[in-house]
């Protein structure tokens, strides 16, 4: 999935990202708006994760959803 149709699909996306993620809030996922640069960056900063553990997660979100 390209960052366009993450961005186009994010209303259907947000409920699997709270799912994976569940420590990211309404807030922060309505703030992320389906920027991959912003999730990768939200994760890093809940859970601690270098950038490419971050990106690698997002990656197997995006390949699954």
């Amino acid at each position: 999935m390209n960052s366009d149709r993450m961005k186009g699909n994010w209303n259907e996306l947000k409920g699997k990202a709270q799912q994976k993620w569940g420590d990211l809030t309404d807030d922060d996922l309505d703030k992320i708006e389906g920027s991959r640069k912003e999730l990768v960056g939200k994760i890093q900063q809940q859970y601690g994760k270098s950038k490419e553990e971050a990106e690698r997660e997002v990656d197997e979100f995006e390949r699954t959803h």
